[in-house]
């Protein structure tokens, strides 16, 4: 690879499988159009690459963070989750400043289930008719 070597940069890379990895994806977002950080020197995308990667020009960890990212196909942001101590303070102020009628007013009414009982269900299973047969089955 014209006058950079892996050994340049496998100080900076522990892993030669990573340091293939990240230097392959830094080639990728110089085709794609990536502003480089060092003289071209006529040098291929791949080079200019291992150039950054040796010269320190770019972090390894951000390329790292960088590639993680490229890869992945939903991301999830983590948003904090609300103390429980502060939401049970809320909830207990807010129960003793309004009016139990008025918040009764906004709550969703229960729901509720007929209730049925073992004959009524055995007599509307009976009630049931059966699926006519075809000659296709």
């Amino acid at each position: 690879m014209a006058r950079v070597t892996v050994e340049d940069c496998i100080d900076k890379v522990d892993n030669r499988f990573e340091l293939v990895l990240l230097a392959s994806h830094r080639a990728r977002q110089i085709s794609q159009g990536g502003q480089i950080t060092i003289d071209r020197d006529n040098d291929k995308n791949p080079v200019v690459a291992l150039r950054e990667i040796a010269d320190e020009t770019l972090s390894p960890d951000d390329l790292k963070e960088d590639l993680i990212h490229s890869l992945q196909k939903h991301v999830e942001i983590d948003e904090p989750e609300p103390d429980p101590a502060s939401l049970i303070a809320a909830n207990a102020g807010a129960a003793t400043n309004a009016d139990r009628n008025d918040q009764d007013d906004d709550l969703p009414e229960p729901v509720t289930f007929d209730q049925m009982s073992e004959e009524e269900l055995l007599a509307g299973i009976e009630g049931l008719v059966p699926p006519e047969k075809s000659d296709d089955y």
